[in-house]
């Protein structure tokens, strides 16, 4: 027999990503997408919303996805330790005591909290690791792209990318940002020795694997114990 569907619960459902993790979900069999969680409430693709005032009303859910802005977290994250509940969440811009509060979570309930949904990206992390504990006398450049929009410089993700290599190597590496046309996201760390050169690469090019990605996560920590998971931990246990 197969295991029942993961209740989905999507907060922050009217922002770009919380409408394709609205589509993308109901096209996924692993999921049944009990409810949307906006500002205002209604029905967003054809999925009724509450108001975020209203959020302790939502339906049993198993794991709710959270990318909305940094005052709304508290109330994802109260919701979630109430229900016994997983959470995965992308948003950012959170406080010092926001992130306090997610460690404490973590205790009671399984909790991931990521700049970057992208799976290729969560490798890149393990194998940027891997590499500056090896070589940690070599020069180490980091150079992000992004479209003219993005207003971050370095991007989260290439400061999330350089705390890892902080935490190998003792020292963070240099950041060169670029932004460019319409590029959704490129992210190349280089290692130089003598004579010689390392590359790793992550090249995006559709805004949907920051979706696919949180709900891979989301399938993964449903049916954890509780504690602070990262996406590369998840994937490659």
């Amino acid at each position: 027999m197969s295991a029942a569907p993961i209740r989905l619960l999507i907060h922050g459902a009217s922002g770009r990503m919380g409408r394709a993790l609205l589509r993308l979900a109901q096209a996924d069999s692993r999921f049944q997408t009990v409810g949307a969680i906006t500002r205002s409430g209604g029905t967003i693709d054809g999925v009724r919303a509450l108001a975020a005032e209203r959020r302790s009303s939502a339906l049993p859910f198993d794991v709710l996805v959270d990318f909305s802005l940094a005052e709304a977290f508290e109330g994802a994250l109260e919701l979630c330790l109430q229900r016994g509940a997983a959470l995965v969440s992308g948003t950012t811009g959170l406080s010092a005591a926001q992130r306090a509060a997610m460690a404490t979570a973590a205790d009671a309930i399984p909790l991931l909290w990521s700049a970057n949904f992208s799976l290729g990206v969560a490798v890149l992390h393990e194998l940027v690791e891997r590499a500056a504990r090896a070589l940690p006398g070599w020069d180490c450049h980091l150079l992000e792209t992004h479209h003219v929009h993005k207003r971050d410089a370095p991007s989260g993700t290439a400061l999330a990318l350089g705390e890892t290599i902080a935490a190998a190597r003792g020292e963070p590496p240099h950041y060169l940002s670029l932004r460019a046309g319409d590029v959704v996201g490129e992210h190349h760390v280089q290692f130089t020795g003598v004579g010689e050169r390392l590359e790793l690469i992550h090249r995006a090019s559709d805004r949907d694997i920051f979706a696919r990605g949180a709900l891979e996560a989301a399938a993964r920590i449903a049916r954890r114990g509780p504690g602070s998971y990262s996406l590369g931990r998840l994937l490659l246990d």
